[in-house]
């Protein structure tokens, strides 16, 4: 089976000189790959040629003009409305049309969703595509985490949804069966929290997800559950706070191990044993998130990854093309979804999103993607005052 991923060359911090030696070393691991290498023909041909056997692949690597590029302090109005022959459209347009199964970009998170939204749409019952990433934790296993960043701002409803999204996602990769749910809060006690993640937890306590509860902090790499769940704000500074932490502590112990002569002669000693602790710890090797909740597979890239981070990206999109992610995310959903009444504005099975000029304004930041008000009829069982009994 050929897998095929367009990839935003362009995107990110760097560009270019991340995303093409990136790419050719994924295409040497999988014989099985095609990439779409999606950008400024010219500077992409350029930086193939610094490479020695980019000729070897080139039969498994097509490059695809793109006029415009997608930066990072770009307004979503810029990237949406006005670059529409950009690197990331383009790129995201070829899985719409079935040239792609999957799309990597390491550019701006706001502009990806905005435009990821409009051009492939929402899956039905979904308002907001959420950032999900499995990642691991001190049971051995996989935590199954959103939303990381794709909206700053969310009502209750929308947090259910994202339970509703990383349960499916749990399932489908991980063979999760019911897998449990927790909310990111500040306490464990039902009456912690702000209004929207107190509202959350009464509604994920009658929707008939597996819900344990209030989670905190120390609970994300614990594995106290299976899916946690928070709005995109708080769900990007923890996770870049964890990585900056793993940073910290490896730095650390490279400072203590190269202190004087005794210790250096100990770390070659304990050798083994750090470069297994640094590749355990090493952010990098987790990089690449799943959009969730579009009709296409979606991967975001850290904007400041380097090649060996997002080539990990692109094992992402290879990953979850290979395992069928969308069709087994969608199938997961069905039954949670089946006796969800249909909203105004949103027939029953119709398209997910339902505004058909695309996605409403953003919000200010550039992770915020703003969505159609939510009716809170249109949720799945949601009895609140059955929750609070």
């Amino acid at each position: 089976m050929t897998i095929r991923i367009a990839v935003d060359c362009m995107g990110g911090d760097h560009g270019l000189p991340v995303t093409i030696p990136a790419a050719l070393a994924f295409v040497r691991r999988e014989p099985d790959a095609q990439l779409l290498l999606v950008g400024r023909s010219d500077a992409i041909s350029a930086e193939l040629a610094r490479h020695g056997d980019a000729g070897a692949l080139a039969a498994r690597l097509q490059v695809v003009h793109a006029d415009e590029v997608v930066e990072m302090h770009d307004s979503l109005t810029t990237a949406l409305r006005t670059k529409k022959r950009s690197s990331m459209r383009i790129a995201l347009q070829a899985v719409k049309d079935g040239e792609a199964d999957a799309v990597v970009s390491a550019g701006n998170t706001g502009a990806l969703m905005a435009i990821a939204r409009y051009v492939l749409k929402t899956q039905a019952g979904i308002d907001r595509p959420a950032i999900a990433h499995a990642l691991p934790n001190q049971k051995g296993g996989l935590t199954t985490w959103l939303d990381l960043g794709a909206n700053v701002d969310c009502e209750a409803e929308h947090l259910v949804q994202f339970a509703m999204l990383g349960c499916a996602m749990a399932e489908s990769l991980q063979d999760k069966l019911r897998p449990s749910v927790g909310l990111l809060n500040v306490g464990e006690e039902v009456i912690k929290g702000n209004e929207v993640v107190k509202r959350a937890g009464e509604l994920l306590r009658a929707s008939g997800l597996n819900f344990h509860g209030n989670v905190e902090g120390d609970d994300i790499f614990r594995g106290t559950v299976d899916v946690i769940v928070c709005d995109g704000f708080v769900g990007n500074v923890a996770l870049k706070t964890s990585e900056g932490l793993a940073q910290m502590l490896a730095g650390f112990i490279r400072e203590e191990f190269t202190r004087n002569l005794g210790s250096k002669l100990i770390a070659m000693l304990a050798l083994p044993v750090l470069n297994r602790f640094r590749r355990r710890v090493d952010h990098r090797r987790y990089n690449g998130a799943v959009l969730l909740g579009l009709r296409g597979v979606v991967i975001k890239s850290h904007g400041s990854s380097d090649a060996y981070a997002f080539e990990f990206a692109l094992r992402r999109g290879y990953d979850a093309t290979s395992h069928r992610l969308l069709e087994r995310t969608a199938a997961a959903m069905a039954p949670l979804l089946a006796g969800r009444p249909a909203g105004p504005g949103r027939e029953a099975g119709a398209d997910g999103d339902s505004h058909p000029g695309g996605p409403a304004a953003a919000g200010p930041g550039a992770g915020a993607l703003a969505g159609p008000a939510i009716n809170p009829a249109a949720t799945p069982t949601l009895d609140v005052d059955a929750a609070r009994a």
